[in-house]
C-alpha cells in the first residue's frame, strides 16, 4: 500500500509532548531584551510563543517550499534510491489550527519540524547553523543564536558565509539544468496547497540567496522546469483543442524562439503587456491574451499554466508594492496638505478636519485609522511649528521695538509708559509695522522697562563720569593751590610762623585761589593750615640740623645775640638751603629763650649768694650790738677785720645792709610799745569783718524756703 494513499494520522492527543515549533526560538535567555520595535506578548505568555489566534508558519523561515523543484533535485542527486525510500516514509499533513506537521508511516512518529530526510542540502546546512532568522511583530528581521541565546539585528558573519556558499551551489546546479528527476507540472499542481497566511509569512521571511529574491528564484526554477519537462499527451491534446477554437493564429509562423525558456519569458511579457491582474483566473486571462500570436507559440497547457501561476505570484507582489507605495504617497500627500493648508491649525479637532477636508481626494485616499494618526502627527508638528514661529515672532518684535526705542531721542530715563505709548503711535516705523501693532502688550512693556533700565544705567554712568571729572578737576585745583603755597614758601613769604591774615591779600589775588572757591572738600584756608602744620612738623628735624651747624661753628646764642647774627651763621652752611625760614626763626627763639633762662638762673644764684652774705653781715652787726643810733664810721673800724665784712666786698652793699639793719631795729622797738593798742583795735576789726562776711541768701534759696512756709487760704487773703 502506498503511504500516500493512507489517511492522515490523528492529531497528536492531549498530553503529547509537542515538538518545538519551527521558525520560532524556544524563548529568550535570562535578561534578554527584545530588539527595538519588537513588542512583547501578552502577560503570562513567554517570549517566542505567539498569542492565541496567531497562525504559525508551517515551515522554517527562509527555507524553500516543499513543492520547489530544487528540493527534489538536490535530494535525488545526493541520496539516490535509498533516500527516496526514507523520504516516502514521511507524509505532510495540516493540523486543525492550520499548522503543518510530518508523520512517519513506519515509526508512527509525528514531528512539527521537517525531518532531515525531507530537507535539501541547503536546509541541512542552515539547520546545523546555530543562528536562526526570525521576524519581529513590526516585520523587521533579526537573528537569534539558539546556543548562546544571543539576539542581534545584523546578520552574523558565519550565517552570511553559509548563505553565500548555498547561493554559489544553487548557481552551479542551475547551469547543469538537471531534468531527469524533476517533478512534472501535474505532480506539482497536485501537492498540498499552502494556506494564504502561511504563504505570506514564508514569502516575507525568506532571505535572499546569492543576491536574488525568492520570487526570482521560483521563476527561474519554473522556467527551467518548463524547458526540461517533456510534454504529455493529454496536455498536448488539451492545448490543441483549445487552440483550434482560438483565432489569430495566422502570424504565429513569424514568431520564433531559441528555446522554451525564451518562449516562457515571451509568454510572461504577454501577460504583463495585457496587464493581467494577480487575482484573475485562467479563463479571465484567456480573454485578454487568447488573440495574441505569442499565446499559441507555447503548445503545452501545463507550461502556460506554470508561467501564468508564476506571473500571478510576481504580479501579486508588484501590486502589493504598488499598493504600499500608493498608500505611502497618499499618507505623505495628506501630511503635506495638513502641514501647508491655511485652514489647518494645531487647535483644530479631527471632526472639524473631517467636515473641512472630507470632500477632497487627498483626505479620502487614506483610511480612517491612518488619517487619525497623520492628523495627530500633523497637529503635534503644527503646534511645535506655531510655537517656534510665535517664539521667533516675539523675538523679532521685541528686537524691532527695542531698536525703535533706541532711535527715539525724546525718550529718557524719566519717560513713563503712557508717554512712551503716545510717542510710539506718532512714530511711522512703529505704525507701519503690522506685527508691532499686534504685539503683546506685556512683551512691549518688558522691552520698554529694559530700555528704561538701560537709560537709567547710562544716566548713572554719566553721573559717575561727571562726578569723577569734577573730582579730578577739584584735585587739579588743589594741586595748583599747593603749587602757589610752594611758590610763596620758596620766596620766603610763607613759613611755619605765617598767618592766614598776613598772606590773604597775596593769595586771594591769584587765580588758583579763585578756582578753589565753591568746590567741595578742603578749602584754601584748610590747605594753608595743612601746609603750615607740615612745615611745623619739620621743626624738630631742622632744629637738629641748625644745632649741628652752630656746634660746628662754635657759636652759642646769648641773651644779647640778634636774629641777624644767628641767621648769618646758619646760612653760611649748605644744609641751610632746605631749611624753612620760620623754623630757623623758631629755633632762634627757642635758643634765645634758653639763654634768657640761663641768665635768670645766674641772676637768681647771685641774688641768693648776695642774700647769704648780707645775712652773715647782719649777724655780725648783731654780735656787736649795733642799734639804730650807731654810726657807720664807728662800727666799720670794729668790723673790718671780720670775715663777714670782707666777704661782702662792695662798700655800698655794706652801708646798705647797715642801714637796713638799723631800720629793722627801730621798727622792732616801735612795734613793742604800741602792741596793746593794736590788739584791741584788731579785735574790733575782726568782729566787724565776721559780721560782714555773712552773705545774703540767694534768690534760689529764698524761693526754696518760701515753698516750705504754709500757704494762707484765699479767704484770708
Amino acid at each position: 500500500m502506498n503511504p500516500a494513499d493512507r489517511g492522515p494520522p490523528p492529531f497528536p492527543p492531549g498530553g503529547f509532548s509537542m515538538p518545538p515549533m519551527a521558525g520560532f526560538p524556544p524563548g529568550p535567555p535570562p535578561g534578554f531584551i527584545p530588539p527595538p520595535g519588537m513588542m512583547p506578548g501578552p502577560p503570562g505568555i513567554p517570549f517566542g510563543i505567539p498569542p492565541p489566534g496567531f497562525a504559525f508558519p508551517g515551515q522554517v523561515i527562509g527555507e524553500p517550499t516543499k513543492n520547489g523543484p530544487e528540493v527534489l533535485k538536490n535530494n535525488e542527486e545526493k541520496d539516490g534510491e535509498e533516500s527516496k525510500d526514507k523520504k516516502n516514509d514521511w507524509t505532510e499533513h495540516k493540523a486543525p489550527d492550520g499548522r503543518i506537521y510530518y508523520y512517519n508511516t513506519v515509526t508512527k512518529k509525528s514531528l512539527w519540524e521537517k525531518p532531515d530526510e525531507l530537507k535539501s542540502p541547503a536546509e541541512k546546512l542552515l539547520s546545523n547553523c546555530p543562528w536562526k532568522e526570525y521576524k519581529s511583530d513590526t516585520g523587521k528581521v533579526y537573528f537569534h543564536n539558539v546556543v548562546t541565546k544571543e539576539s542581534r539585528w545584523t546578520i552574523p558573519k558565519e550565517l552570511e558565509e553559509l548563505k553565500a556558499k548555498i547561493a554559489a551551489e544553487d548557481g552551479s546546479s542551475e547551469d547543469k539544468k538537471p531534468t531527469e528527476d524533476e517533478q512534472s507540472p501535474k505532480e506539482n499542481s497536485s501537492s498540498i496547497p499552502m494556506p494564504t497566511g502561511v504563504e505570506s509569512v514564508a514569502k516575507s521571511t525568506t532571505p535572499p540567496l546569492g543576491g536574488k529574491s525568492a520570487l526570482d528564484q521560483a521563476m527561474a526554477a519554473t522556467l527551467a522546469a518548463i524547458a526540461s519537462t517533456p510534454p504529455s499527451k493529454s496536455s498536448v491534446d488539451e492545448d490543441s483543442n483549445s487552440n483550434t477554437s482560438m483565432p489569430g493564429r495566422g502570424d504565429e509562423s513569424k514568431l520564433s524562439f531559441k528555446d522554451k525558456k525564451e518562449l516562457a519569458e515571451a509568454f510572461r511579457n504577454l501577460l504583463k503587456e495585457k496587464d493581467v491582474p494577480s487575482n484573475a483566473s485562467w479563463e479571465q486571462a484567456m480573454k485578454l491574451i487568447g488573440s495574441d500570436p505569442r499565446y499559441t507559440q507555447m503548445k503545452h497547457f501545463s507550461d502556460k499554466k506554470q508561467v501564468f501561476n508564476a506571473y500571478k505570484t510576481q504580479r501579486r507582489k508588484e501590486e502589493a508594492d504598488e499598493q504600499r507605495l500608493r498608500a505611502k504617497k497618499a499618507k505623505e500627500d495628506l501630511e503635506h496638505f495638513l502641514m501647508t493648508s491655511e485652514n489647518m491649525h494645531s487647535s483644530m479637532r479631527y471632526y472639524r478636519c473631517q467636515e473641512t477636508f472630507g470632500h477632497l481626494d487627498v483626505w479620502k485616499n487614506v483610511c480612517d485609522s491612518d488619517r487619525r494618526e497623520i492628523y495627530e502627527d500633523a497637529v503635534f508638528n503644527l503646534a511645535k511649528r506655531e510655537k517656534e514661529e510665535a517664539k521667533a515672532k516675539k523675538k523679532r518684535n521685541m528686537k524691532q521695538l527695542a531698536a525703535i526705542l533706541d532711535a527715539m531721542a525724546q525718550i529718557d530715563h524719566r519717560t513713563t509708559w503712557q508717554e512712551a505709548q503716545q510717542m510710539l503711535l506718532d512714530n511711522p516705523n512703529f505704525v507701519n509695522d503690522a506685527d508691532l501693532l499686534g504685539m503683546d502688550k506685556e512683551d512691549a512693556l518688558i522691552v520698554f522697562e529694559d530700555h528704561i533700565r538701560e537709560l537709567e544705567k547710562e544716566e548713572e554712568e554719566e553721573k559717575e563720569k561727571e562726578k569723577k571729572r569734577r573730582k579730578r578737576q577739584q584735585r587739579k585745583n588743589r594741586d595748583a593751590f599747593g603749587m602757589l603755597l610752594n611758590e610763596l614758601h620758596e620766596e620766603g613769604k610763607l613759613t611755619s610762623m605765617s598767618l592766614w591774615v598776613e598772606l590773604y591779600p597775596i593769595i586771594s589775588a591769584d587765580l588758583r585761589f579763585s578756582a578753589m572757591l565753591g568746590q567741595s572738600g578742603s578749602t584754601p584756608l584748610d590747605l594753608f593750615k595743612f601746609y603750615v602744620e607740615d612745615l611745623k612738623s619739620r621743626f624738630h628735624d631742622e632744629r637738629k640740623i641748625i644745632k649741628e651747624i652752630l656746634k660746628e661753628k662754635g657759636f652759642e646764642v646769648e641773651v644779647t645775640t640778634t636774629f641777624e647774627e644767628f641767621a648769618t651763621v646758619v646760612c653760611e652752611d649748605r644744609r641751610s638751603a632746605t631749611l624753612d625760614a620760620g623754623n630757623v626763626k623758631l629755633t632762634y627763639n627757642a635758643l634765645l629763650e634758653k639763654a634768657e633762662s640761663r641768665e635768670k638762673e645766674r641772676v637768681k644764684e647771685d641774688q641768693r649768694r648776695q642774700r647769704k652774705l648780707e645775712a652773715g653781715f647782719k649777724n655780725l652787726l648783731k654780735e656787736y650790738d649795733v642799734d639804730y643810733n650807731s654810726e657807720w664810721s664807728d662800727i666799720r673800724e670794729k668790723l673790718q677785720n671780720e670775715e663777714a665784712f670782707r666777704t661782702l666786698s662792695i662798700e655800698a652793699d655794706r652801708v646798705r645792709v647797715f642801714k637796713e639793719y638799723q631800720q629793722e631795729m627801730e621798727e622792732s622797738c616801735s612795734h613793742h610799745h604800741t602792741r596793746s593798742k593794736k590788739t584791741k583795735k584788731n579785735k574790733k576789726t575782726k568782729k566787724r569783718s565776721r559780721s560782714r562776711s555773712m552773705s545774703p541768701l540767694s534768690p534760689r534759696t529764698l524761693c526754696f524756703l518760701a515753698t516750705l512756709l504754709p500757704k494762707k487760704p484765699k479767704s484770708e487773703e
